[in-house]
């Protein structure tokens, strides 16, 4: 009798519907604007940040401010994660006829911090007329937790200090410092774009807001494509700064990408009379030196800060490559490229092997976890190495540099696991855009805003003839606010080096 009557139990509780596991709702959590800032993940980065400092962001006192935490699971496809704190300033505009579609800003990198763009936005005209948000992405800076330990810092300082392969030592770094990171208690699987696309729509939720105009520059740029693609209805327009999109394997196009941009800058120096003299065929004298120094050793005597021993530090032509592309990124020194490349080729090295070594011992340089985490979730996973080593019989002198910090080799190491197949698909959308990008741009080519515009038939496009990665400015700005005020009005281009950039 007592087996039937077990054997009826369990077949009653076999037959009963499943409990399905109650759904998380995001929520916010207040703030007075200081955000507390995460040092728990935090070894001796400068500025040195204390258990119980805060961060508050400088600002505008006129303007009114509503700051707080979105709090949302670490790893959505985890019932029992745990749940982080992302923090988000939203600017109030004082217009009391202000629109009700407010503009989102997160930064690129990625694994930049985005909170400053708040303090910066109170002198800019888009705030006259709707609100602003500065959200800070999972894992950056003020977000809690930061994902940031310097155990690759300290293994890059190990290799220049005992002329040990700097390839070597970086993935003993990065075992070192994902095993930091899992002490901690952080669930590397949960932070990718995938899931920072479902954290800005949360909090649209949570503010309760229905429609939006997006901003986001380079790696954000492709982000923000990725939340019009979770949920168009939401977004009412973008605006895209020199983008990487996310259909774009980054890794197999950035040799290409810096050499165009050079050959870009190199005819430029071509047509300016000075120029020609100084820096005639630039671009041939370039790849024809780092040819010949490819597998050359270096040696410079450098002296460590609080040391009188003086280092005698291998380097080669991978650590020169890196003040070119630097450079080049840069809009401040844009201008000084074709002197850095003619210094180098005069076997002028020093300066700029001071300055790089001088990051390496005393600035802490190494990616933050999270720009390891998503370059390995969103670009690495997708990569072909074939493709690559196409790439490196092309450009032999660049063989084994690697414009990205973050490869393959440190992603085998950090295990995170892909975004969705999904995301890294292009898509079609009839949303309007404002895309922008620099024709001397070494990362994001302007041949991105031509792959986008195909799959937005709505973008208008803008070449910046003067002008690299992450345009900005005073011209640019004033566009953005008359494409967010008209977004599907044609611009005009405000000045004679700012063109309209159509594919035939």
């Amino acid at each position: 009798m007592k087996n039937t009557l077990f054997l009826f139990l369990l077949i009653a509780c076999l037959q009963a519907p499943a409990q399905k596991p109650k759904t998380f709702r995001p929520f916010i959590q207040p703030c007075d604007c200081r955000f507390r800032v995460d040092s728990s993940y935090i070894a001796a980065v400068p500025p040195a940040l204390k258990a119980d400092s805060v961060y508050n962001p400088p600002f505008d006192s006129s303007f009114q401010r509503q700051c707080g935490y979105l709090v949302v699971p670490e790893n959505r496809k985890k019932a029992s994660s745990r749940l982080i704190r992302l923090p988000f300033i939203i600017v109030k505009s004082k217009n009391p006829g202000k629109k009700k579609d407010p503009v989102l800003s997160t930064s690129g990198g990625p694994g930049n911090s985005s909170l400053r763009w708040a303090s910066g936005i109170t002198r800019s005209s888009l705030i006259q007329d709707r609100d602003c948000i500065a959200f800070e992405q999972r894992g950056t800076r003020f977000a809690i937790p930061y994902l940031r330990s310097t155990e690759l810092d300290m293994a890059w300082r190990e290799a220049y200090r005992h002329n040990l392969s700097k390839d070597s030592m970086t993935i003993v770094g990065v075992k070192r410092y994902r095993q930091t990171l899992e002490r901690k208690g952080i669930d590397l699987a949960g932070y990718n774009s995938d899931e920072t696309v479902s954290d800005i729509h949360d909090l649209l939720t949570a503010l309760q807001i229905d429609s939006v105009n997006l901003m986001g520059g380079s790696y954000s740029g492709g982000l923000m494509m990725a939340v019009l693609q979770k949920n168009p209805a939401k977004i009412r327009s973008l605006v895209l700064d020199s983008p990487l999109p996310m259909f774009t394997p980054i890794d197999e196009d950035e040799p290409v990408n810096f050499n165009e941009a050079l050959d870009v800058l190199a005819a430029r120096c071509a047509t300016d009379s000075a120029g020609q003299a100084l820096y005639g065929d630039l671009n041939g004298r370039f790849r024809r030196y780092f040819t010949a120094i490819a597998n050359t050793v270096f040696y410079f005597p450098y002296v460590e800060k609080g040391s009188t021993d003086t280092l005698q530090v291998q380097y080669t032509k991978n650590e020169l490559l890196d003040a070119v592309v630097s450079n080049m990124l840069n809009a401040a020194t844009l201008k000084d490229v074709p002197f850095i490349i003619n210094e180098i080729i005069r076997g002028n090295h020093a300066p700029y092997i001071r300055r790089y070594l001088d990051r390496i011992f005393n600035v802490y340089p190494a990616p933050d976890g999270m720009r390891i985490s998503v370059y390995c979730a969103d670009q690495s996973a997708y990569h072909s190495e074939a493709v690559i080593r196409q790439l490196y019989a092309l450009y032999p002198y660049m063989m084994g540099y690697r414009i990205n910090d973050v490869y393959k080799a440190m992603c085998d190491c950090w295990k995170a696991p892909p975004v969705s197949p999904v995301t890294k698909q292009a898509f079609y959308s009839a949303a309007p855009a404002l895309i922008a990008d620099g024709a001397m741009d070494p990362a994001c080519r302007p041949l991105y805003m031509a792959e986008i515009s195909h799959y937005l038939p709505n973008a208008q496009c803008f070449l910046f003839k003067n002008r690299s990665h992450g345009v900005g400015g005073k011209e640019m700005f004033d566009m953005v606010q008359q494409f967010i005020d008209h977004p599907y009005r044609t611009l005009v281009a405000p000045a004679p080096d700012i063109i309209p950039y159509r594919v035939p």
